[in-house]
């Protein structure tokens, strides 16, 4: 994928053209990423909420899923807005903010990931002018459409101002953390992403999405979970975090280096 091909990543989650699958990342490791990014994930999110990534290492983090030819999009910790920025400075491709639960919530994370007149963003994009091979002046007319600011939806307050949070201009569309969501809902009796509730949260959020023609975004832990929601309409989804997916690829050679060996 070359530069242009990973800059029409916006363009394509906004045209819905559907199927598309995220890998994630916490552990800090920018050599990692770009381990996963050579597999057919069609984007890498680096996970700063609950990963450990600081802002080199996520720098690097980007540098290396582009390498690879993917784009890199950043799960920033909550209300880290001025950290949104500076990721799109790096060449991140996208931002994801948490614990969006108003239409004021979504204007702040705007503010800061849209240039004017959608928004407030201050000016300093050097390893994404790098990355990009655009002129400054490109960059600063293209850049509001080039990347994407999205709004996660993870409470009740969220789920109930889903439409405020959609009619923003400049949130581009919404992830939903179907965890927290099961925790709200549940008023934090149980962690059920995959509860029958949550199945009818998340297919009402995909529907608002298309009325207000947003794209929908949304965490699986596992690969049938991924593909259950993309049945249900999401444009991108999560097929589980990296830690699962190195614990599963370890247990499978084991067992399978056990079951050899013992001749069954």
């Amino acid at each position: 994928m070359s530069a242009a091909e990973i800059e029409g990543f916006a363009d394509r989650i906004r045209k819905h053209q559907g199927g598309m699958i995220s890998a994630w990342v916490g552990i800090p490791d920018a050599m990692l990423v770009n381990h996963l990014a050579q597999e057919a994930f069609d984007a890498v999110v680096l996970d700063m909420q609950h990963g450990m990534w600081d802002m080199p290492s996520a720098a690097n983090a980007v540098a290396q899923a582009r390498l690879a030819g993917k784009p890199a999009i950043a799960r920033i910790p909550v209300g880290d807005f001025a950290s949104a920025s500076r990721l799109l400075d790096a060449g991140a491709s996208g931002i994801i903010a948490p614990m969006i639960n108003s239409a004021e919530d979504a204007r702040a994370l705007v503010r800061t990931t849209k240039y004017p007149p959608l928004g407030e963003r201050s000016w300093g994009p050097s390893l994404a002018l790098n990355h990009t091979g655009l002129s400054a002046d490109d960059y600063l007319k293209n850049a509001n459409e080039l990347t994407v600011a999205i709004a996660m939806v993870e409470t009740r307050a969220a789920l109930d101002a889903i439409d405020g949070i959609l009619g923003v201009t400049g949130i581009d569309g919404i992830f939903v953390g179907p965890a927290d969501l099961s925790i709200a809902l549940s008023n934090g009796d149980q962690v059920a992403p995959n509860a029958a509730e949550i199945d009818s949260a998340m297919q009402h959020a995909v529907a608002r999405c298309r009325a207000h023609g947003k794209f929908a975004c949304a965490y699986a832990g596992d690969g049938e979970r991924a593909g259950e929601l993309l049945k249900f309409g999401f444009d991108l989804v999560i097929a589980g975090a990296e830690t699962i997916q190195l614990r599963s690829g370890a247990r499978h050679a084991i067992n399978a280096a056990r079951r050899i060996a013992s001749g069954s």
